[in-house]
């Protein structure tokens, strides 16, 4: 019996759209001796039909809108490659899904904010929803997460999700330009999106996270659980007196399962810079999983850019091709429990650093407080200054996030401090 190809209809031509053209265009051979099937495009979608894209799609039908294309009889896959969480990418993913077609897709948002709901609906339909390109570029962690992990139960996930960011804070310790020149810099260099606080703000990173979570932990996807904190405040001085002690600064993920529920949060934290994590260049990115028959593993590589991120959509395409289809986040989207937000309870050392009137007594103020409200000083060090205000550092004894920023503001009150203190987390081993 002859095996139909596999008919593939591409909404977004982008970067990563065109990617996933080159591919199958490039290794049609390949795709076919790996899955037992031919892979091939029928049809494509994007905003402008006239823009030279670099690929040849003279061979395929267009559509206008995308909705169009998913409900095509000809489109027997639909890969979403437009983004965006509402609009026309969710618009025509719901549109294939409902018609029984599975969906391949990078959008993040989309899933971190209608994931259970699309899950739901996919499963009603009997049709897959592939979203490997979604979290960290080329590094296949959904894929372990659902199949190579599944023995395991996950009490841990965390890592470096936002290539953009390792980028901003790898060049400002390495060129010791300031924050706001280093943006600028990545800015013209076409790293940021759009909108830059999708980036720097922690909120691609994470969704990012909001959607390992669930796999990790059989819970539904709860990016509105995040804590998050970008990294806009992070200055020259802070990378400098981070190495100093032997650390680097990481916008770092962090979901873990506890007694008292699922804690997830993306924030800048000072990491053993000896560590994997500490050792993390440019847009790189690491996700780090823990499993109790697993113990640790560490996966790392490129995490955006064209064929990283067309590498992923392919691999969950072939999938697809060789009739391998699994729940969307691991297991029936029925049995996905609502998540128990646990507000960072777990407790770690902190890095503060704050300025200071420059007067008898405020340090000793500063201290006071702090262990009034039950916060132990591991180091403290004030540094020279020409001006009235005098810059201090303090590094904590292990202590929940709460107790701190509770301690943090009865310093405020004190009145001895100029502006707000700047509160880092350090890395939990």
């Amino acid at each position: 019996m002859t095996i139909q190809p596999l008919r593939l209809g591409i909404a977004g031509l982008g970067t990563v759209g065109v990617g996933v053209v080159r591919i199958v265009q490039e290794h049609t051979a390949l795709l076919t001796a790996r899955t037992g099937r031919a892979v091939s495009i029928t049809a494509v979608s994007a905003r402008s039909r006239n823009r030279d894209r670099g690929v040849d799609l003279s061979g395929y039908g267009w559509e206008d809108d995308p909705v169009t294309l998913a409900r095509r009889e000809d489109v027997d896959l639909f890969v979403e490659l437009m983004g965006g969480s509402d609009g026309p990418a969710k618009a025509a993913t719901e549109a294939a899904l409902a018609a029984g077609k599975p969906v391949v897709t990078a959008n993040k948002a989309m899933l971190a904010l209608h994931g259970q709901a699309l899950a739901e609906l996919a499963e009603a339909n009997d049709a897959a929803l592939r979203f490997e390109a979604a979290v960290a570029g080329g590094i296949p962690v959904v894929k372990a997460l659902v199949e190579g992990l599944a023995g395991n139960a996950i009490t841990r996930v965390s890592g470096v999700m936002n290539g953009t960011c390792n980028y901003i804070l790898t060049r400002m310790e390495s060129s010791g330009l300031p924050y706001a020149d280093v943006f600028k810099e990545a800015d013209a260099l076409g790293y940021l999106e759009a909108d830059p606080n999708l980036d720097v703000g922690g909120i691609d990173a994470g969704h990012k996270l909001a959607i390992l979570s669930a796999i990790a932990f059989g819970t539904q996807v709860d990016f509105d659980g995040v804590q998050l904190q970008g990294i806009e405040r992070v200055s020259i001085d802070d990378i400098h007196r981070a190495r100093d002690m032997g650390y680097r600064i990481k916008l770092l993920g962090e979901a873990r399962i506890t007694a008292a529920g699922v804690e997830q949060s993306m924030r800048p934290t000072l990491v053993p810079a000896d560590s994997p994590l500490g050792q993390l260049e440019g847009g790189t990115n690491m996700v780090v999983i823990e499993g109790d028959a697993v113990g640790q593993i560490v996966l790392r590589g490129a995490g955006a850019g064209e064929g990283p991120t067309a590498s992923a959509v392919m691999g969950d395409v072939c999938d697809i091709a060789r009739g391998f289809t699994l729940p969307p986040f691991g297991q029936p989207a029925a049995t996905l429990s609502r998540p128990v937000r646990a507000n960072a309870a777990t407790e770690c050392a902190h890095y503060l650093r704050m300025s200071l009137r420059d007067e008898p007594g405020a340090l000793a103020r500063v201290a006071t407080v702090l262990g009034q409200s039950g916060i132990s000083i591991d180091r403290m060090r004030q540094y020279d200054h020409p001006g009235d205000d005098a810059p201090v550092l303090i590094v904590t004894h292990p202590c929940a996030p709460s107790d701190l920023s509770a301690a943090l503001q009865g310093v405020v009150a004190t009145g001895v401090v100029n502006g707000d203190p700047i509160a880092l987390q350090i890395q939990t081993p």
